[in-house]
């Protein structure tokens, strides 16, 4: 006589999905209660906001492929031109080298960065719009590409992506989440405007098809982390940096 049992994940069916789901949806909740333990149990600004772009650094670095490094940075170019100092920061470090790096204090070149991120408690229109300045800031420095030799010859020089924005936070602020109110507030210039980003408690939203798409709570920062993960593959690799602009610094 057969005696049926319930299915484990492993004999799930190709369509049941659900035990993935759940498995993202914990991913999601530690690390709204380590933002949450953060925000509750330090005092100081300063430090708590370490700690918050610590945690999101932590999860980007565990869901991105290890070609890509993720760190707090302050973004150069050859013309001596800076950022302020980036949350976060996701870059090249195969093909490009940190100038400098010594107690956080980290240097990176504008041509390997793919992308920067601000860690804030919340998605409001002040900070959505510092986030949209900051992102600019980056967007407006120097980038040099030079041809690479191979076998066969050269590679033409690569012309410089877009470099992707974002913001990331426990929560919106307004009464429906990732609305209207939200939508308002976003600037639609290409120099500026955030293209993804993650409120845990209301949602993920992004701009990678060319339109505003927002989805709900439930499982938001897997879909943001995999929707990411899509756009930089899309990317490929970094233009290859013209260190003899670089030297000129230093003669």
């Amino acid at each position: 006589m057969n005696m049926s049992t319930a299915p484990t994940a492993l004999q799930a069916g190709p369509d049941d999905s659900t035990w993935m789901r759940k498995s993202f949806s914990m991913v999601q909740s530690r690390l709204r209660v380590d933002l949450g333990l953060g925000s509750q149990s330090i005092s100081h600004a300063g430090t708590m906001g370490s700690v918050n772009e610590g945690n999101w650094i932590a999860v980007l670095r565990a869901y991105l492929p290890d070609r890509y490094e993720v760190e707090q940075a302050i973004v150069i170019d050859s013309r001596g031109n800076r950022s302020d100092q980036m949350d976060v920061v996701i870059f090249d470090r195969h093909f490009t080298p940190v100038l400098l790096d010594q107690a956080n204090h980290r240097l990176v070149p504008a041509e390997a960065v793919y992308a920067v991120f601000e860690c804030k408690p919340t998605f409001d229109k002040g900070l959505i719009e510092y986030a949209q300045a900051k992102a600019k800031s980056v967007r407006e420095l120097h980038r040099t590409s030079v041809g690479i030799a191979h076998a066969g010859g050269m590679y033409a020089p690569k012309i410089p992506f877009r470099i992707a924005a974002g913001l990331l936070a426990p929560e919106a602020s307004w009464a429906d989440g990732l609305g209207k109110s939200f939508s308002g507030n976003l600037s639609t210039a290409l120099d500026q405007r955030l293209d993804c980003g993650c409120a845990l408690d209301h949602g993920a939203f992004d701009w990678f098809d060319g339109s505003l798409k927002v989805v709900p709570a439930e499982c938001g920062l897997i879909h943001f982390l995999f929707r990411l993960l899509s756009h930089l593959q899309g990317l490929g690799s970094v233009p290859a940096i013209d260190w003899r602009e670089y030297a000129k610094i230093v003669e």
